[in-house]
């Protein structure tokens, strides 16, 4: 967190207020008096570690700044943060290339907290091989190659509206996590000129009855049409865990179906 408060008192009302609630509301929740609440914002009291624990996840902080809510209040950090690499974390890299591999021949990708590129299946490059090659330089990071004008921003047909959902759930994961980072990868999405045509999109939302944003890719076969679903490991306790998600492309009509499936048969 940028410029992140020192004491357990400010780290916690600063998440509170972050998360728009009010001391009464915090209090109820944790089932705590709200003078208790009061006075260990102010300092007045020192929480436990279970106290911690239990106000932090009533607030919905990541595991990443229960840590440092942890050690603010005199603990050692409970959430072990380790290299995907780790033999530890072996059987969820195992499953991360299950998933990947099992959605072929559609794409699919696994990234961490900040959007940059973890694994990625056989069936992503083919989409993505004509982007500028600076942008595939690892770090890869997937939101700046979907925006940025040397990437996939002039084949994207429905451009105005793909770049409004990323920025709308950029502007969420940085409201829950706080994250210096992600703000500024927001700003510089923000400031990338769109490509020209961007506002004449062929299809709309209605299209697919308002409940998803496709992104609407063109191809030599022709425009394609996907939507994404996200997974997270749903009961994780490492900070790297808990900061991965795969988000995995599905074809929205048949014509993408097929296209998809002759791409992938041509991959080596």
């Amino acid at each position: 967190m940028s410029n992140a408060p020192s004491t357990i008192g400010d780290h916690l009302r600063d998440w509170r207020l972050r998360r728009r609630m009010s001391q009464m509301d915090l209090a109820l929740e944790a089932d705590i008096s709200t003078r208790h609440l009061s006075f260990l914002e102010t300092g007045r009291s020192q929480p436990s570690r279970e106290m911690v624990l239990r106000l932090a996840d009533r607030l919905d902080i990541p595991l990443r700044e229960r840590n440092i809510l942890l050690v603010s209040a005199g603990y050692a950090p409970v959430y072990s943060q380790r290299s995907l690499d780790d033999p530890a974390l072996a059987a969820a890299r195992q499953a991360i290339d299950l998933v990947l591999r099992g959605h072929e021949p559609y794409p699919a990708l696994a990234v961490d907290r900040h959007w940059s590129l973890v694994a990625a299946n056989g069936a992503l490059m083919p989409l993505v091989g004509t982007v500028d090659p600076a942008l595939l330089k690892p770090p890869v990071n997937v939101l700046r190659l979907s925006l940025h004008p040397g990437g996939l921003a002039s084949r994207i047909v429905n451009f105005s509206e793909w770049r409004d959902h990323i920025l709308t759930r950029l502007h969420d994961q940085v409201e829950l996590t706080a994250d210096a980072t992600l703000m500024k990868l927001m700003d510089e999405l923000r400031a990338y000129p769109a490509p020209s045509g961007a506002s004449r999109a062929p299809h709309s939302r209605q299209d697919y009855a308002g409940v998803l944003v496709p992104l609407q890719l063109r191809a030599e076969e022709g425009v394609l049409t996907l939507f994404s679903t996200t997974t997270v490991f749903g009961t994780p306790v490492d900070v790297t865990l808990s900061e991965l998600a795969i988000e995995a492309f599905f074809p929205a009509d048949p014509d993408t179906a097929a296209v998809l499936r002759r791409m992938a048969a041509r991959v080596p």
